[in-house]
Protein backbone atom coordinates (compact mmCIF):
# COMPACT_ATOMS: atom_id res chain seq x y z
CA UNK A 1 0.00 0.00 0.00
CA UNK A 2 1.05 3.56 -0.61
CA UNK A 3 1.87 6.14 1.96
CA UNK A 4 -1.46 8.17 2.93
CA UNK A 5 -1.22 11.53 1.99
CA UNK A 6 -0.83 13.97 4.88
CA UNK A 7 -3.19 16.88 5.20
CA UNK A 8 -1.42 20.27 5.44
CA UNK A 9 -1.48 21.76 8.77
CA UNK A 10 -3.69 25.04 9.71
CA UNK A 11 -0.81 27.38 9.40
CA UNK A 12 0.71 26.28 6.42
CA UNK A 13 -3.02 26.46 4.65
CA UNK A 14 -3.41 29.66 6.14
CA UNK A 15 -0.26 30.33 4.72
CA UNK A 16 -1.06 29.50 1.27
CA UNK A 17 -4.38 31.41 1.47
CA UNK A 18 -2.40 34.44 2.42
CA UNK A 19 -0.29 33.88 -0.84
CA UNK A 20 -2.54 33.35 -3.15
CA UNK A 21 -4.95 35.73 -1.87
CA UNK A 22 -2.29 38.78 -2.07
CA UNK A 23 -0.95 37.66 -5.47
CA UNK A 24 -3.85 37.78 -6.92
CA UNK A 25 -4.99 41.27 -5.80
CA UNK A 26 -1.20 42.43 -7.03
CA UNK A 27 -1.73 40.75 -10.51
CA UNK A 28 -5.61 42.46 -10.48
CA UNK A 29 -3.57 45.87 -9.79
CA UNK A 30 -0.87 45.12 -11.95
CA UNK A 31 -3.57 44.65 -14.66
CA UNK A 32 -6.54 47.66 -14.33
CA UNK A 33 -4.00 50.09 -13.02
CA UNK A 34 -1.23 49.75 -15.48
CA UNK A 35 -1.90 47.13 -18.61
CA UNK A 36 -5.32 47.83 -19.90
CA UNK A 37 -5.73 51.16 -20.07
CA UNK A 38 -2.11 51.62 -22.13
CA UNK A 39 -3.42 48.22 -23.87
CA UNK A 40 -0.59 45.93 -23.07
CA UNK A 41 -1.41 42.29 -22.74
CA UNK A 42 0.41 39.70 -20.62
CA UNK A 43 0.28 36.12 -21.85
CA UNK A 44 -2.14 32.66 -21.51
CA UNK A 45 -5.24 33.60 -20.97
CA UNK A 46 -5.02 36.61 -19.21
CA UNK A 47 -3.68 37.92 -22.57
CA UNK A 48 -6.41 36.56 -24.61
CA UNK A 49 -8.95 38.53 -22.17
CA UNK A 50 -6.86 41.20 -21.96
CA UNK A 51 -7.24 41.72 -25.92
CA UNK A 52 -11.33 41.04 -25.53
CA UNK A 53 -11.40 43.29 -22.75
CA UNK A 54 -9.87 46.09 -25.48
CA UNK A 55 -12.21 45.56 -27.74
CA UNK A 56 -15.33 44.78 -26.66
CA UNK A 57 -14.84 47.58 -23.16
CA UNK A 58 -16.41 45.01 -20.72
CA UNK A 59 -14.69 44.07 -17.54
CA UNK A 60 -11.74 41.86 -17.47
CA UNK A 61 -12.57 39.93 -14.91
CA UNK A 62 -15.80 38.61 -16.74
CA UNK A 63 -13.21 37.31 -19.43
CA UNK A 64 -10.63 36.17 -16.83
CA UNK A 65 -13.27 33.79 -15.05
CA UNK A 66 -15.25 32.28 -18.16
CA UNK A 67 -12.52 31.67 -20.26
CA UNK A 68 -10.84 29.50 -17.34
CA UNK A 69 -13.68 27.66 -16.36
CA UNK A 70 -13.36 25.13 -18.64
CA UNK A 71 -9.28 24.09 -18.23
CA UNK A 72 -10.29 24.54 -14.34
CA UNK A 73 -12.75 21.62 -14.68
CA UNK A 74 -10.16 19.79 -16.91
CA UNK A 75 -7.48 20.61 -14.57
CA UNK A 76 -9.72 18.75 -11.56
CA UNK A 77 -10.08 15.98 -13.20
CA UNK A 78 -6.22 15.15 -15.16
CA UNK A 79 -3.86 17.62 -12.55
CA UNK A 80 -5.85 16.93 -9.57
CA UNK A 81 -8.00 18.35 -6.84
CA UNK A 82 -5.90 20.41 -4.54
CA UNK A 83 -4.05 22.16 -7.72
CA UNK A 84 -7.20 22.86 -9.45
CA UNK A 85 -9.09 24.30 -6.26
CA UNK A 86 -6.09 26.34 -5.57
CA UNK A 87 -6.18 27.64 -8.91
CA UNK A 88 -9.94 28.40 -8.68
CA UNK A 89 -9.70 30.82 -5.95
CA UNK A 90 -6.77 32.69 -7.33
CA UNK A 91 -8.04 32.96 -10.46
CA UNK A 92 -12.26 34.25 -8.88
CA UNK A 93 -9.87 36.43 -6.51
CA UNK A 94 -8.01 38.16 -9.38
CA UNK A 95 -10.97 38.64 -11.52
CA UNK A 96 -12.64 40.13 -8.67
CA UNK A 97 -10.43 42.43 -8.42
CA UNK A 98 -10.00 43.71 -11.71
CA UNK A 99 -13.85 43.99 -11.29
CA UNK A 100 -13.55 46.38 -8.99
CA UNK A 101 -10.65 48.36 -10.23
CA UNK A 102 -12.50 48.19 -13.76
CA UNK A 103 -13.31 52.20 -13.27
CA UNK A 104 -10.74 53.40 -11.63
CA UNK A 105 -8.26 55.60 -12.99
CA UNK A 106 -5.12 54.60 -14.45
CA UNK A 107 -1.73 54.99 -12.19
CA UNK A 108 -0.29 56.25 -15.50
CA UNK A 109 -0.58 56.87 -19.56
CA UNK A 110 3.11 56.89 -20.33
CA UNK A 111 3.50 53.15 -22.29
CA UNK A 112 7.40 52.37 -20.49
CA UNK A 113 6.23 53.55 -16.82
CA UNK A 114 3.21 51.51 -17.75
CA UNK A 115 5.28 48.34 -18.85
CA UNK A 116 7.83 48.67 -15.91
CA UNK A 117 5.74 48.68 -13.04
CA UNK A 118 2.70 46.94 -14.46
CA UNK A 119 5.09 43.93 -15.49
CA UNK A 120 6.86 44.76 -11.82
CA UNK A 121 3.77 44.32 -10.19
CA UNK A 122 2.35 41.21 -12.23
CA UNK A 123 5.41 39.27 -11.66
CA UNK A 124 5.48 39.51 -7.96
CA UNK A 125 1.46 38.75 -7.62
CA UNK A 126 1.59 35.76 -10.28
CA UNK A 127 5.28 34.18 -8.29
CA UNK A 128 3.29 34.42 -5.01
CA UNK A 129 0.62 32.64 -6.61
CA UNK A 130 2.82 29.78 -8.06
CA UNK A 131 5.00 29.16 -4.88
CA UNK A 132 1.69 28.64 -2.58
CA UNK A 133 0.73 26.18 -5.39
CA UNK A 134 -1.94 27.83 -7.22
CA UNK A 135 -1.85 29.56 -10.81
CA UNK A 136 -4.01 32.45 -12.00
CA UNK A 137 -3.57 30.93 -15.57
CA UNK A 138 -5.54 28.03 -17.15
CA UNK A 139 -3.25 28.28 -20.09
CA UNK A 140 -0.73 26.47 -17.49
CA UNK A 141 -3.02 23.26 -17.00
CA UNK A 142 -3.27 23.15 -20.82
CA UNK A 143 0.55 23.25 -21.28
CA UNK A 144 0.86 20.58 -18.79
CA UNK A 145 -2.03 18.17 -20.57
CA UNK A 146 -0.04 18.81 -23.33
CA UNK A 147 3.18 17.69 -22.50
CA UNK A 148 1.95 15.01 -21.08
CA UNK A 149 1.35 13.45 -24.33
CA UNK A 150 4.24 15.31 -26.57
CA UNK A 151 7.78 15.60 -26.10
CA UNK A 152 7.73 18.98 -25.42
CA UNK A 153 8.15 20.32 -21.97
CA UNK A 154 5.53 22.78 -20.30
CA UNK A 155 7.74 25.62 -20.95
CA UNK A 156 7.81 24.83 -24.76
CA UNK A 157 4.02 24.77 -25.10
CA UNK A 158 3.58 28.20 -23.14
CA UNK A 159 5.88 29.93 -25.20
CA UNK A 160 4.24 28.38 -28.36
CA UNK A 161 0.71 29.48 -26.68
CA UNK A 162 2.02 33.16 -26.24
CA UNK A 163 3.84 33.53 -29.57
CA UNK A 164 0.34 33.23 -31.23
CA UNK A 165 -1.23 35.49 -28.86
CA UNK A 166 1.33 38.46 -29.22
CA UNK A 167 0.97 37.75 -32.53
CA UNK A 168 -2.80 38.37 -32.72
CA UNK A 169 -2.34 41.23 -30.21
CA UNK A 170 -0.22 42.92 -33.61
CA UNK A 171 -2.87 42.64 -36.07
CA UNK A 172 -5.50 43.51 -33.33
CA UNK A 173 -4.25 46.20 -30.90
CA UNK A 174 -1.43 47.59 -33.31
CA UNK A 175 2.29 46.18 -33.33
CA UNK A 176 3.54 48.89 -30.71
CA UNK A 177 0.86 47.49 -28.51
CA UNK A 178 2.06 43.76 -29.10
CA UNK A 179 5.91 44.57 -28.56
CA UNK A 180 5.12 46.78 -25.43
CA UNK A 181 3.39 43.23 -24.52
CA UNK A 182 6.82 41.29 -24.97
CA UNK A 183 8.23 43.23 -23.42
CA UNK A 184 5.96 43.05 -20.19
CA UNK A 185 6.03 39.83 -20.37
CA UNK A 186 9.70 39.02 -20.40
CA UNK A 187 9.71 41.32 -17.28
CA UNK A 188 7.28 39.95 -15.77
CA UNK A 189 8.42 36.51 -16.16
CA UNK A 190 12.14 37.48 -14.54
CA UNK A 191 10.17 39.24 -11.56
CA UNK A 192 7.86 35.96 -11.30
CA UNK A 193 11.08 33.18 -10.93
CA UNK A 194 12.29 35.67 -8.98
CA UNK A 195 9.63 35.32 -6.51
CA UNK A 196 9.18 31.52 -6.95
CA UNK A 197 12.96 30.50 -6.74
CA UNK A 198 14.53 33.21 -4.51
CA UNK A 199 17.59 35.45 -5.18
CA UNK A 200 20.14 33.70 -3.36
CA UNK A 201 21.18 31.29 -6.12
CA UNK A 202 22.12 27.59 -5.70
CA UNK A 203 24.86 25.37 -7.49
CA UNK A 204 25.24 22.32 -7.45
CA UNK A 205 29.11 20.90 -7.90
CA UNK A 206 30.16 17.86 -9.19
CA UNK A 207 34.26 17.11 -8.56
CA UNK A 208 36.18 14.16 -10.40
CA UNK A 209 39.41 14.06 -8.50
CA UNK A 210 42.26 11.09 -7.29
CA UNK A 211 42.11 13.15 -3.83
CA UNK A 212 38.66 13.28 -3.09
CA UNK A 213 39.09 12.49 0.64
CA UNK A 214 41.00 15.38 1.08
CA UNK A 215 39.18 17.66 -0.94
CA UNK A 216 35.68 16.40 0.61
CA UNK A 217 37.92 17.45 3.91
CA UNK A 218 39.20 20.89 3.00
CA UNK A 219 35.47 21.99 1.20
CA UNK A 220 33.51 20.68 4.75
CA UNK A 221 36.97 22.78 6.60
CA UNK A 222 36.74 26.05 4.65
CA UNK A 223 33.14 26.35 3.42
CA UNK A 224 31.22 24.19 6.47
CA UNK A 225 29.53 22.22 3.47
CA UNK A 226 28.53 18.65 3.45
CA UNK A 227 29.58 16.35 0.92
CA UNK A 228 28.32 13.35 -0.87
CA UNK A 229 30.59 10.11 -2.48
CA UNK A 230 29.16 8.75 -5.34
CA UNK A 231 30.50 5.67 -6.56
CA UNK A 232 31.35 5.99 -10.18
CA UNK A 233 33.65 4.11 -13.18
CA UNK A 234 35.92 6.13 -15.57
CA UNK A 235 34.75 5.48 -19.33
CA UNK A 236 38.27 5.50 -20.79
CA UNK A 237 40.60 4.13 -17.42
CA UNK A 238 37.78 1.79 -16.18
CA UNK A 239 38.95 1.97 -12.62
CA UNK A 240 36.30 2.53 -10.17
CA UNK A 241 36.35 5.78 -8.43
CA UNK A 242 34.26 8.37 -6.27
CA UNK A 243 32.58 11.45 -7.33
CA UNK A 244 32.06 14.47 -4.53
CA UNK A 245 28.69 15.88 -4.82
CA UNK A 246 27.62 19.21 -3.11
CA UNK A 247 25.63 21.65 -3.28
CA UNK A 248 26.90 25.59 -2.27
CA UNK A 249 25.35 29.04 -2.70
CA UNK A 250 26.77 31.33 -5.23
CA UNK A 251 28.83 33.28 -3.52
CA UNK A 252 30.44 30.23 -2.14
CA UNK A 253 31.21 28.96 -6.13
CA UNK A 254 34.42 30.83 -6.48
CA UNK A 255 35.90 29.98 -2.61
CA UNK A 256 35.02 26.20 -3.23
CA UNK A 257 36.73 26.26 -6.98
CA UNK A 258 40.00 27.60 -5.50
CA UNK A 259 39.98 24.86 -2.90
CA UNK A 260 39.70 22.30 -5.23
CA UNK A 261 42.65 23.63 -7.04
CA UNK A 262 44.70 24.15 -4.28
CA UNK A 263 44.70 20.22 -4.03
CA UNK A 264 44.28 18.94 -7.71
CA UNK A 265 45.07 21.80 -10.15
CA UNK A 266 43.93 18.92 -12.83
CA UNK A 267 40.27 18.06 -10.84
CA UNK A 268 37.50 18.30 -12.91
CA UNK A 269 34.81 20.50 -11.54
CA UNK A 270 30.92 20.64 -13.14
CA UNK A 271 28.51 23.37 -12.12
CA UNK A 272 24.77 23.37 -12.34
CA UNK A 273 22.26 26.07 -11.61
CA UNK A 274 19.94 24.50 -8.31
CA UNK A 275 16.13 25.83 -8.46
CA UNK A 276 15.31 25.23 -5.04
CA UNK A 277 16.94 23.62 -1.70
CA UNK A 278 15.45 22.43 1.07
CA UNK A 279 16.36 19.69 3.87
CA UNK A 280 18.96 18.13 5.08
CA UNK A 281 22.36 19.67 6.27
CA UNK A 282 21.93 23.18 3.60
CA UNK A 283 22.30 26.20 5.45
CA UNK A 284 22.93 29.80 3.94
CA UNK A 285 25.94 30.20 5.73
CA UNK A 286 28.78 33.00 4.05
CA UNK A 287 31.98 31.45 2.12
CA UNK A 288 34.81 32.15 5.04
Amino acid sequence: MGKTRKKMKPVDLLLKFVYITAGAVLAGVALELFLVPNEIIDGGITGISLMLTNVTSLPLGIFLFIINLPFLVIGYKQVGKGFALSALYGIIVLSTTTTLLHHVEAFTKEPLLAVFFGALLLGIGVGLVLRAGGTTDGAEIVAILISRRTNASVGQVILGINVIIFIAAGFILGWDAAMYSIFTFYIASKVMDIVVEGLDESKSVTIITNDYEEVAEAIMARLGRSTTYLYARGGFTKEDTQVIYCVVSRVELSTLKTVVREIDPKAFIAVEDVADVSGGSFTKKQAH
